[in-house]
């Protein structure tokens, strides 16, 4: 079954290196801009990202992503299809809040990518909303995270599938992820490739590559 990943990576490397080098350009766009990145993830949760991609880019061109309020917020995010939209209205607000300084966005500045697994800790103890799956996908999608994984379903499947675990957990505790993560880890380095283009290589089986930053 190896076999056949690298196989599929060998088909779809070109592609891979091409979406993880997107990625990696996210770093350099300005804060706004990363923000948005972060309100992305903190959307995506038991929602289809092209209705969290929806959601941001119209709060983006209205203006109000950094200057509306819960109500106006909420109200997007229930018309683009984004689940627990009150609640997730509010976790944008409070994101917002901490990263600005006297009214600019600052997000930026205060991402310390030097321990990468150390930030990914600060940004699910600090902001609501952003579990370890959510924190993992947003460095992700900065390109700052190709060592961490993101566990949602569809790769606790293919890592079941595959053996690499035993069965798919009902809940993702902090210990639980960890856990996951050193065994996919382990897998993506038998493989000889990154956890990022492992996660690439199990989402190509299905035909394309994932939506995990926004257009």
């Amino acid at each position: 079954m190896e076999s056949s990943l690298l196989l599929l990576y060998a088909s779809k490397k070109a592609d891979i290196f091409k979406r993880l080098g997107e990625l990696d350009k996210i770093k350099y766009e300005p804060n706004e801009k990363i923000f948005a990145e972060l309100c992305f993830c903190l959307c995506t949760p038991q929602t289809k990202a092209s209705a969290a991609n929806k959601a941001i880019k119209e709060l983006e061109q209205t203006g109000l992503l950094l200057s509306g309020n819960a109500g106006n917020i909420s109200g997007i995010l229930e018309k683009s299809g984004v689940r627990f939209h009150n609640n997730k209205a509010n976790f944008i607000v409070a994101a917002r809040n901490y990263f600005s300084r006297a009214g600019q966005m600052k997000i930026k500045g205060m991402l310390n990518t030097d321990d990468l697994w150390g930030l990914r800790n600060w940004l699910a103890d600090n902001i609501k909303g952003l579990g370890y799956k959510e924190a993992s996908h947003f460095l992700r999608n900065i390109g700052y995270g190709k060592d961490v994984a993101i566990l949602d379903r569809h790769i606790l499947t293919e890592l079941c599938k595959h053996k690499v675990i035993s069965e798919i957990p009902l809940v993702l505790p902090k210990n639980k992820y960890l856990h996951i993560e050193r065994l996919m880890k382990e897998f993506a380095r038998t493989l000889n490739i990154s956890m990022a283009e492992l996660d690439m290589v199990f989402w190509s089986e299905h035909g394309s590559l994932p939506l995990e930053e926004m257009k």
